[in-house]
């Protein structure tokens, strides 16, 4: 099929002004088709030089893609900056021949079309810094791919970006909003358009990859093998893996090492499956924990990680000052002391690596890799020496290899050492597996340079410790004389049982001896260097060792430390978050990690820090450990890992492994790590840090609770369990403190609270206002430490919206049975149809079984209409830095029952978040009456003093008018007052029924201090107080009797608020009562804190709501904060156990 003219499209270009917005010249509209006219026309700015006239067909197979204005094909790209694009689809009675070179414009015929914003057109929080949006009629790709352009993108990893990371460009793909809604909306009105906000830690991400240029990234050779392996290769290696062997014997060295190597693979494993699950950031081992098991068990492991590898730069660095020493000592060069030499050494050298570190990561990386040259060389050195047997060594028990002396050295002798002694001297050694995670930030691919490099450096150095140790067992003894004299004749042979004897000495007097020998594995440390083939290559080897450690843990210590900083979980330590240079070095950090190892250097005797080091470093492996078992058994769609080599199972056994290897180094150190480790997580959860990484934390949280709710679905209720839930109905949150207070008082830790918000009065409903609502006064619930949810709904009226809330609030038991109502003050004010709505919510619930509870205050609850009231109730700082300040919709009040009915402007004053910081409290002070207000609406905030609850239990709903009472004196604010407890009864049967209340009540196991029977209700109620209630009601009845019955009926009908004559006389002895109850309550309970009274009810068809309401005015004016409970009818309270 052809394409016709009838329906043609033109893609008009129009330069958008300084702001960023549309501009469109009105010019002449050109007329008549042309022979080419094609269905869709393609704007091909950014490819004008590539695709100057590209003329493919499209996927209906003739319509093609022509070029649209002329443009400098140079432009490309940068000429489509700043710009609109906007796609016009024209009419088909009107079609146009070509757009107008200076960007044409569209005719009267030409429709809006959808429109995209280039990357200058919105520029995100981060200080100017650019997100891009992906301007898909740039490309002919999508014309081709769907026959029709669309600004609908097609998925791309650059819309999944947090930040304008270093990796790419952060892209913003269209918004349902921009797809879906009419033409005429202003598009990208929200600012982000997919809505993601940046916390401070991607902000000063997000800034840092601004000025990426230059940057020194590693890869997994240099950047994880190389100091994972230098780390790994300790001092231990040269100076105490012989003497290991000595002690346990060649088979139990080797299940030393594969114990250590068993607990770091599986903890390799684990860091494995973190890296590869997302973008890994700087801050290695911290980054891992807290952005898998969230800010409290990754801000406490953060700080002692970084603690332990600032002290592990003085451990290392007395190490090497001591070896150092050692030379001098031999040679007679001692300066003052050992012990001052020891202090005057490390200093220099912990001064030069700092040097190092500061002058960049690329000249510590160099420094790393001549270390590892040294170290590689006194290795290979040994095992060459190891070969070459010299008859000048063998006094000293070197041998060469030998079957007999591995044997002999197969089991273990150990000489004041246990198997787990040695064990905790040799684990030390297999620590720093996490040197190339802690430079993550400085890695180009953590994703595969941490698991690759990880598990292959411990791989190889455990190959080599395993080396070692079958090398030394096999062809050194256990003891040895140095003394030539030791030789044995053959005569004395049969004597001689030793290995050594085999080569013709006898080194028997070593056991015997008191001072014992000073050679072989169990007397010498430096048998290393006895048995290499060049002695001062091994001192070589010691000296990287110890220098390349320091220098792996001087770096790493500040990164961590930075990284902790930066995400603001201590917020005295921001300072230390700043970064200096092209590649952010942490200087602050720097100078703090020198502070701290240097006063540990001038202590110069580790023996007892040494063990704690080992137990933070094995805490962070044994969280890590735990944080894959536990992101598994969250089971969340998030936990995607690339690395597939891991099993949650043997996660959790690593991290109990490691556990049990702290109590097994030393359990006083392992004890003192985990005071340390829930100390700063309780403070971190105290704190709660204003963060959220998706941690596996919420993860299991929420799966938990699905897996409870869901089993508490298949469990039927039980009176012992029944639970007050109210919905109250309290419009914002904020709206009406008193109401929220009171039932959060009673329902806090014991029930479900929903506050229900009804939004009328809106011509067409904005429901992205409506979830902004929801998240905002959600955490303005959470701030307030108010544990209860924020229900929204749109509807015609209150009572509609009120029966959508009855219906559908809730989850499967966790609904609501009861329904809370302020008392609706301003009755006799406003419409009476409000009124008929009010009364009908009241009915309503009844009919869906729910209980019902009337809050009235003398002063009143609604202080929405007070401007800037949040402000005055508290004076707390909201996290976010600016207050929620309820805009002044209306000079009058609105009624404390319904919910707010502002317009559509007062709407959007409402919820702009920009206007709401900027508002300031009201200048002009509060008037007499909103004073009383406030006051009186913070009263449930306060504790209560000691005074009394009168309950007023006239008929049984069940037992919720009692059990409310009962829930609001067990909570600490009330726990002073006594409930007091009134019923109906007979004058000459009071004392009986005083009885059958008091046993009911213990049978309930109530406290209470008085029961008052009362006699007289029935009694007339005063005359004036009768003909104020008929005065009150004259303006509501119906009068039928003075009207045509047809009048009347229409009337009613009409207003069926109205009176009736006969509904009134009908009633009248239930309307003294209501009178009569209040001169009652005026006379009792004008004292009490609280009245909780049964709600007198009314039949529904037969009572007017006027009279209802007039009911329930007279009952409850002038009195106390007053609760009128009705329960649904159904027991809320047993004796049975």
């Amino acid at each position: 099929m052809s394409a016709t003219p009838s329906a043609p499209s033109f893609l008009t270009e129009n330069p958008a002004g300084d702001g960023g917005l549309l501009g469109v010249d009105a010019g002449p509209r050109l007329t008549g088709p042309t022979p080419s006219q094609s269905r869709f026309q393609v704007d091909l700015v950014s490819e004008a030089g590539a695709a100057a006239e590209d003329r493919s067909p499209s996927s209906d197979g003739s319509a093609t893609a022509q070029e649209g204005p002329a443009t400098d094909p140079g432009a490309g790209g940068e000429e489509a900056k700043g710009r609109f694009r906007v796609v016009n689809f024209a009419d088909p009675s009107e079609a146009g021949s070509a757009a107008s070179p200076e960007g044409g414009a569209p005719g009267e015929g030409l429709q809006n079309g959808d429109t995209v914003m280039s990357e200058t057109s919105l520029h995100s929080s981060t200080g100017g810094q650019h997100h891009y949006h992906y301007d898909t009629h740039t490309n002919t790709y999508y014309l081709r791919t769907f026959g029709h352009n669309t600004i609908d993108a097609v998925p791309n990893i650059d819309f999944y970006r947090q930040t304008a990371a270093p990796l790419g460009e952060k892209l913003i793909r269209p918004t349902l909003s921009e797809l879906h809604d009419e033409l005429d909306k202003e598009p990208f009105e929200d600012g982000f358009a997919n809505g993601d906000e940046l916390t401070p830690a991607e902000e000063s991400a997000a800034k840092e990859a601004a000025d990426s240029k230059g940057v020194v990234k590693f890869g997994w050779i240099k950047g994880v093998l190389v100091r994972c392996m230098l780390n790994i290769w300790g001092v231990m290696l040269f100076i105490r893996m012989s003497w290991i062997v000595g002690q346990a014997g060649v088979a139990l060295s080797c299940l030393i090492v594969a114990m250590a190597s068993v607990v770091t693979t599986i903890t390799g494993l684990s860091t494995s499956a973190i890296a590869t699950n997302g973008f890994v950031r700087g801050g290695g081992a911290y980054y891992l924990i807290s952005r898998s098991l969230g800010p409290e068990f990754g801000g406490s492991i953060g700080l002692i990680f970084a603690f332990a590898n600032a002290v592990a730069v003085a451990m290392y660095v007395v190490g090497f000052a001591e070896t150092v020493v050692e030379l001098l000592k031999g040679v007679d060069a001692i300066m003052t002391d050992e012990i001052n030499d020891v202090r005057i050494i490390g200093t220099i050298t912990v001064i030069l690596l700092l040097g190092i570190s500061v002058a960049g990561m690329e000249w510590e990386a160099k420094a790393q890799i001549f270390l590892l040259f040294v170290l590689v060389t006194a290795i290979v050195n040994y095992f060459i020496g190891s070969f070459i047997s010299v008859k000048a060594k063998e006094p000293a028990g070197f041998f060469g290899y030998d079957g007999s002396i591995l044997w002999e050295n197969m089991g273990p002798d150990f000489r004041g050492e246990t198997f787990f002694s040695v064990f905790s001297i040799f684990f030390p050694a297999a620590t720093g597996i996490l040197a190339g995670a802690n430079i993550s930030g400085d890695l180009s691919d953590p994703q595969m340079a941490i698991p690759k490099g990880t598990l292959l450096a411990i791989l190889i150095t455990g190959i080599v410790y395993l080396g070692v140790a079958v090398s030394t067992g096999a062809c050194i003894v256990r003891d040895a004389s140095g003394s030539l004299n030791d030789t044995v004749s053959s005569q004395f042979m049969t004597n001689c049982s030793d290995a050594a004897c085999k080569f013709g000495y006898d080194f028997s007097t070593c056991k015997s001896s008191k001072d014992g020998c000073t050679y072989g594995l169990q007397n010498d440390f430096q048998v290393m260097s006895l048995v290499s083939g060049f002695g001062p290559i091994i001192t070589a080897g010691i000296f990287s060792a110890t220098l390349s450690s320091a220098l792996a843990s001087l770096v790493s210590a500040p990164k961590v430390f930075q990284a902790l900083c930066k995400d603001n979980i201590y917020p005295g330590l921001g300072m230390f978050a700043k970064g200096y240079g092209k590649n952010n070095e942490p200087l602050r950090g720097y100078i703090l990690t020198f502070g701290i190892a240097l006063a540990f250097i001038l202590i110069a005797k580790l023996n007892t820090i040494a063990p704690i080091i080992s137990n933070f470093f094995l805490a962070s492996y044994a969280l890590i450990n735990f944080s894959v078992f536990h992101a598994s058994l969250a089971n969340s769609p998030g936990w995607r890992p690339s690395f597939k080599y891991y099993n949650m199972w043997v996660s959790l056994a690593g991290a109990i492994l490691c556990c049990v290897v702290m109590f097994v180094i030393n359990w006083a150190a392992a004890l003192l790590t985990n005071v340390i480790v829930m100390g700063l997580y309780i403070y971190v959860s105290y704190k709660k840090p204003d963060v959220n990484w998706g941690s596996s934390t919420q993860a299991l949280t929420y799966h938990q609770a699905l897996t409870h709710t869901l089993h508490l679905s298949g469990v039927e209720d039980h009176i012992k369990n029944f639970r007050p839930q109210c919905l109250v109905m309290t419009g914002y949150p904020n709206s009406r403190p008193a109401l929220l207070d009171l039932v959060h008082t009673f329902t806090k830790n014991v029930g479900l609270m929903i506050c229900g918000h009804v939004r009328t009065g809106y011509r067409r409903p904005n429901f992205k206002d409506l979830a902004n609502d929801q998240a905002r006064y959600q955490r303005w619930l959470l701030r307030n430490e108010t544990k209860g949810f924020y229900t929204a709904v749109f509807a015609e009226d209150l009572r509609q919206g009120s029966q959508y809330l009855l219906q559908a609030a809730g989850l499967g038991r966790l609904k609501p049975n009861t329904l809370v109502l302020g008392f609706k003050n301003d009755w006799r004010d406003g419409d009476m149809m409000n009124v008929e709505t009010y009364i009908s919510m009241i009915h309503d619930a009844f009919d869906f079984q729910f209980g019902a509870v009337i809050l009235r205050l003398r002063e009143g609850l609604d202080v929405s209409h007070i401007q800037g009231q949040d402000e005055l109730l508290s004076s707390q700082e909201k996290s976010s830095g600016m207050k929620d300040v309820i805009v002044s919709i209306d000079t009058s009040k609105d009624s404390d029952a319904e919910s707010s009915k502002p317009s559509s402007k007062a709407t959007s004053l409402q919820n702009s978040p920009a206007l709401q910081k900027d508002k300031k409290s009201p200048s002009m002070p509060l008037n007499v009456s909103d004073q009383r207000l406030l006051e009186a609406s913070q009263q449930f905030r306060q504790k209560q003093g000691k005074s009394t609850v009168d309950v007023w239990w006239l008929f049984d709903d069940g037992g919720l008018t009692l059990l409310i009472p009962y829930l609001l004196t067990n909570k600490k604010r009330w726990s002073d007052c006594k409930i007091r407890v009134f019923i109906g009864g007979k004058i000459n049967r009071i004392d009986h029924d005083r009885r059958a209340m008091a046993t009911l009540l213990s049978k309930f196991r109530i406290d209470f201090s008085d029961i008052t029977v009362l006699g007289d209700i029935n009694t007339k109620p005063k005359k004036e107080h009768v003909t104020a209630f008929e005065e009150m009601i004259e303006p509501y009845r119906l009068k039928e009797d003075d009207m045509d019955q047809d009048v009347a009926e229409r009337l009613k009908n009409s207003e069926p608020w109205r009176i009736t004559d006969n509904e009134l006389e009908l009633y009248r002895a239930k309307t003294n009562r209501q009178i009569r109850l209040n001169e009652l309550l005026q006379e009792h309970s004008s004292t009490a804190n609280l009245i909780v009274m049964s709600l007198p009810l009314a039949r529904k068809g037969a009572v007017s709501s006027a009279l209802y309401m007039a009911w329930l005015e007279v009952l409850s004016k002038d009195l106390p904060p007053i609760l009128l409970v009705r329960g649904n009818h159904q027991s809320v309270l047993t004796f049975y156990s």
